[in-house]
């Protein structure tokens, strides 16, 4: 009998993994805050667009309130890297010592805490390269393929709750250097992200001379904090690595760009925030990234007070 999935956090992310899921007969359970259950269903649109040819396909998913008290065997998060800890927090009832929890959400720094407080429970993390957004409610867009790996220090090895994973139409592998591939995650948010938020443009407007230069002295400061963190490949490739990644999504805008324009709050404290904490660490001077920081901060700042009105 396969395991049952429960998706936490579907946004747009969270939406893509789950109609895969659905594609792939796995048939997920969405998790809502909704204490109330005035919804028993929801049906989600996923627009999938290729250079060839664009097509849209409806899935419509269970929804489990988060305060339910059946078990959860397989849990993927995708929120955003500031909700985790209360996600789980709110599901925690739901979870023991034999559920898989997969972490699928940009940043670092958010773990610590969800260890503390958890030691008991199973966690795996990942990182995406897939890019998907959303159109209006409920209806996303899955804008570009990419690769998702999946790992946990203590398993080099893909363990059995991976296959259903590893069956998925995206791209879904294994790999025994998770903490690596989560920092190179990291490094290019941290070149990309928050100059698209403060220049308000498009992932590809960054291969402009005029702000190519910017980019590259970001990079110089993130080379040297990376080979400081122990990752000397990232430090290596992580010039070629941003502009691969501009060139490829260059009509992309990032997702802080795109919380930035909604009004929303981005992940800032947990990508730039949580790389300049390293970079103390080890007494490497970063004043561009630390500016980029304080900039975008401000930004939050502003869209703070909104996103706390009703």
């Amino acid at each position: 009998m396969k395991a049952q999935w429960h998706v936490l956090g579907a946004g747009s992310v969270g939406s893509l993994f789950a109609c895969a899921m659905k594609e792939a007969g796995v048939s997920p359970i969405l998790l809502s805050k909704n204490t109330r259950n005035t919804a028993r269903n929801r049906t989600i649109l996923m627009l999938q667009k290729t250079s060839e040819n664009e097509n849209s396909t409806s899935f419509t998913f269970t929804i489990s309130p988060n305060s339910d008290t059946a078990p959860i065997e397989r849990l993927l998060v995708t929120t955003k890297a500031y909700d985790v800890h209360d996600a789980i927090r709110q599901v925690a009832h739901r979870l023991d010592e034999n559920s898989i929890i997969v972490i699928l959400v940009n940043g670092m720094g958010f773990m610590t805490p969800i260890q503390q407080q958890f030691p008991h429970l199973n966690f795996a993390l990942g990182t995406t390269t897939e890019g998907a957004y959303r159109v209006k409610e409920n209806h996303f867009c899955h804008a570009g393929l990419g690769i998702t790996l999946v790992g946990q220090s203590c398993h080099t090895r893909a363990p059995n709750w991976f296959d259903s994973c590893s069956k998925l139409s995206l791209t879904c592998n294994w790999t025994a250097n998770i903490d690596e591939m989560i920092w190179q995650k990291l490094a290019v948010n941290c070149a990309i992200n928050p100059l698209t938020a403060r220049l308000h443009c498009k992932n590809g407007d960054l291969a402009l001379p005029e702000r190519a230069a910017e980019v590259d002295l970001l990079c110089d400061e993130i080379a040297q904090v990376s080979r400081a963190q122990g990752y000397a490949h990232t430090a290596d490739s992580i010039h070629q690595k941003v502009q691969s990644v501009i060139a490829a999504t260059a009509e992309n805008k990032s997702s802080m760009l795109q919380d930035t324009l909604a009004g929303r709050r981005t992940e800032i404290q947990y990508i730039s925030g949580y790389f300049l904490e390293c970079a103390a660490q080890h007494a490497v001077s970063t004043p561009l990234n630390a500016a980029l920081y304080q900039e975008v901060q401000k930004l939050d700042e502003l869209a703070l007070p909104a996103a706390g009105s009703t």
